[in-house]
């Protein structure tokens, strides 16, 4: 039996109070909402202090950060952490990094849409702070001198100013313990002058155990008296088991019993998708006696669907009017004018995660108590989810956050730890629910499938006096609320209610989309089909107006000056901090043309140069992709070149290796990455119909070129995919004079 070395957020308190230390409680909501978040029986008194742990200091000097973020190849373990650590002048080689629990006190937990740094920045420098300046009054108290006479050194210790002493933090852990945490306006943070970690390249914290295999993932995960389960599904969304001949599957070694799971009551959300669960003493037991069932499926309406014929059905939509979430000006006025008008559609099929970890998850069910175990990027969301699914309190579920075999947006959706949960009850012993890269790729909550038209009308230079532009996909909302065919405020503002470009007539519309599949968030969202639109429109304008394609972008991006976003589902505060800079927009569009050398190779006869530009997560990417294309329609990617601007950088090294990533994940979605249906069942099962971009296809260099900025930290773990698809697609068209405007790339006969 393996055994688990899980450290819980109430494993660490016990270990280092056990040895007299110090731990500060750091605010990370707002002071009334203290009260409701505290918790009786803590090993500290908590009723003061917010309870969201994340810094400890040992007796011994050793530092613990809580990271309460999820770790997938995102860096968030190292890069949260180093906030702290620099602001509390820590060593980091003494930092230990504590994986946190799931818990609501925390703030959020859900690691998606690129926001932990950007959300827990000044927290966590604020709660480094705090710890940083209790120390220095624990030791002004132990020598009896004034606090300004002493200071925190960067090597772990505070020093008197005026002589040699020295206390190491350990030395000064239990003293600090008994002193009040200090108010906000009392912090001096740290200016960014005399950073040490922030900005500053840095491997992973746990990148050594990673490569000795050290750190468990949710697959690694076993408990004593374990049973294994694997679910055939119903083929098609909303269907049900009618009949099911479970005789074969019994006969199996190792398989204890077949157990039916309800089907969803719609809206599916996070529920899960029911039929029957083999479960077993191991996973290969449960997969063979999987495939020995004989269901009889009753499907539902969703066995209409056809990817091939709702193509058509979105195409159509997208050229008639629909409902209109941005206007400026008058577009239809200028039409009206005539002259030169120029229209394209442009279409982008649904995507899976396809994560080198399928899903998979531990549930332990004992009464009215759950503690569940998963590879999960919203740990919280699995505590409400299961205490939904079992009919208990959310607070009776314990979830421990293991690492992730990656996640783009697909882990923090837990139906698959509901499934676990679900059967732990019903078997009464801890079950293993392990999904097959078939599972996985089957029934995923896939990346919308999308179908756009934009129109322009321009005058005799070729620069666009009106601009119309309509997006009719099936939405996110969908999969919560029924019969839901409209893009949110969310969607819609990613790269489609605002337009980057100096345009005096703008409208944007959203036609009607009804899903036949689950639809869920995937790495950068609605941007990757709303930035191959625009980006690639840009292009052929620049075609049409017979100009060089960057000459002709950086006309239509036009002067420094701020845009209006339209709506968005963000607050006014984070519209505000974060202003649509159009100089950024711009700068990282030079920066990336100028390091590509862009203008001095002729484009044609095979090799070309292609260029795009977009802001999302509030970081401003620009991507220039070189491509070459052989007679028989072969595509290389000889470089990529990508500038970009987020603000703040904590981690140089990092935010190099997420654009990387994006390079080789913008590769997998433009050249074959396409999830079809036919009579409501996906087609696809595995990677060999549903290919990701092996080495000989990946670009085969990458260079990152991050803008110096003192702006508030952005997103970085998914801005660098949106303007991939749309570069290379430009650059294959300076390389052939064919024009793509459906995705992926062996729709259009190139390999």
């Amino acid at each position: 039996m393996i055994t688990i070395e899980n450290v819980s957020r109430r494993g660490f308190l016990q270990g280092v109070f056990s040895a007299g230390a110090f731990v500060l409680c750091a605010r990370i909501i707002p002071q009334p909402l203290w009260a409701d978040a505290t918790s009786a029986g803590s090993p500290i008194d908590l009723a003061a202090l917010h309870p969201n742990i994340f810094v400890g200091i040992h007796a011994d000097g050793t530092g613990f950060i809580d990271s309460h973020r999820a770790e997938m190849g995102n860096g968030v373990r190292t890069s949260l952490p180093r906030i702290l650590a620099d602001e509390l002048d820590a060593d980091w080689n003494r930092v230990k990094v504590i994986q946190a629990d799931g818990d609501e006190r925390y703030g959020s937990q859900d690691t998606d849409g690129s926001h932990s740094v950007r959300d827990y920045f000044d927290s966590l420098r604020e709660a480094g702070a705090t710890a940083r300046l209790m120390l220095v009054r624990a030791a002004a108290q132990q020598w009896g001198v004034p606090e300004s006479q002493c200071v925190a050194d960067p090597i772990h210790t505070v020093s008197d100013r005026n002589s040699n002493r020295k206390l190491e933090y350990g030395e000064l852990a239990s003293l600090a313990a008994k002193l009040p945490v200090p108010k906000k306006e009392e912090l001096q943070l740290k200016s960014p002058d005399s950073w040490r970690y922030i900005g500053k390249p840095s491997t992973g914290f746990d990148a050594a155990d990673i490569c000795t295999g050290k750190p468990l993932f949710g697959m690694d995960v076993r408990v004593d008296n374990m049973l294994y389960a694997a679910i055939a599904h119903p083929p098609v969304l909303g269907g049900k088991v009618k009949s099911c001949d479970d005789k074969a599957a019994l006969q199996v070694i190792g398989v204890k019993k077949t157990i039916a799971i309800d089907p969803f009551k719609p809206p599916h959300a996070f529920q899960p998708l029911g039929g029957v669960a083999v479960i077993a003493d191991n996973t290969f037991a449960a997969f063979k006696g999987r495939k020995k069932l004989k269901i009889e499926w009753e499907n539902a309406n969703n066995s209409s669907y056809t990817s091939s014929e709702y193509k058509k059905e979105l195409l159509a939509t997208a050229h008639k009017p629909a409902k209109v979430v941005r206007n400026i000006g008058d577009v239809d006025a200028e039409f009206g004018k005539g002259g030169n008008i120029i229209e394209a559609s442009y279409f982008a099929p649904h995507l899976a995660h396809a994560s080198m970890e399928p899903p998979v998850a531990v549930a332990d069910v004992r009464a009215d108590k759950v503690t569940v175990w998963a590879p999960t990027q919203n740990p919280v969301g699995v505590q409400e989810e299961v205490a939904k699914a079992l009919g208990i309190k959310k607070e009776d579920v314990t979830c421990h956050m293991t690492f992730l075999g990656g996640g783009f947006g697909r882990k923090s959706k837990p139906d698959y730890a509901v499934e676990a949960a679900v059967l732990s009850k019903k078997t009464g012993r801890p079950v293993k629910v392990v999904w097959s890269r078939e599972d996985d790729i089957k029934f995923d909550y896939y990346h919308s499938v999308a179908g756009m038209y934009i129109k322009a009308s321009v005058d005799e230079k070729g620069k666009p006096k009106a601009w119309l532009q309509r997006s009719a996909f099936p939405p996110i909302g969908s999969s919560f609320t029924a019969n839901t065919v409209y893009g949110d405020d969310g969607e819609m503002a990613m790269g489609w209610s605002a337009l980057p470009f100096e345009v005096p007539n703008f409208r944007a519309e959203n036609g009607e989309a009804q899903a036949h599949i689950r639809i869920g968030w995937l790495r950068s969202v609605a941007n990757i089909y709303h930035a191959f639109a625009v980006q690639s429109f840009a292009n052929e304008l620049a075609h049409a107006a017979n100009r060089d394609s960057l000459d002709y972008l950086l006309e239509l991006i036009g002067s420094p000056r701020t845009v209006d976003v339209g709506k968005t589902d963000d607050d006014e505060e984070t519209v505000k901090k974060y202003p649509y800079d159009i100089g950024r927009l711009r700068h990282v569009t030079e920066l990336a043309a100028e390091k590509a050398g862009w203008g001095k190779k002729q484009s044609g006869k095979g090799y070309g140069m292609g260029i795009a530009v977009h802001r999302s997560f509030y970081t401003y990417v620009a991507t220039v992709v070189e491509v070459e294309v052989d007679d028989k329609g072969t595509i290389s990617i000889p470089q990529v070149h990508t500038a970009l601007d987020a603000g703040i950088v904590v981690n140089p090294e990092m935010v190099r290796q997420q654009f990387e990533g994006a390079a080789v994940f913008g590769t997998s979605i433009a050249r074959t990455g396409e999830i079809t249906a036919t009579k409501g069942v996906v087609d696809q099962s595995n990677f060999n119909d549903y290919q990701i971009a092996r080495m000989n296809d990946a670009p085969r260099k990458t260079d990152i070129h991050i803008v110096e900025s003192s702006a508030p930290p952005a997103g970085v773990g998914e801005p660098g995919v949106p303007p991939f698809a749309p570069a290379l697609c430009n650059a294959i068209f300076a390389a052939t004079g064919k024009r793509v405007r459906e995705l992926p790339l062996t729709r259009n006969g190139f390999a």
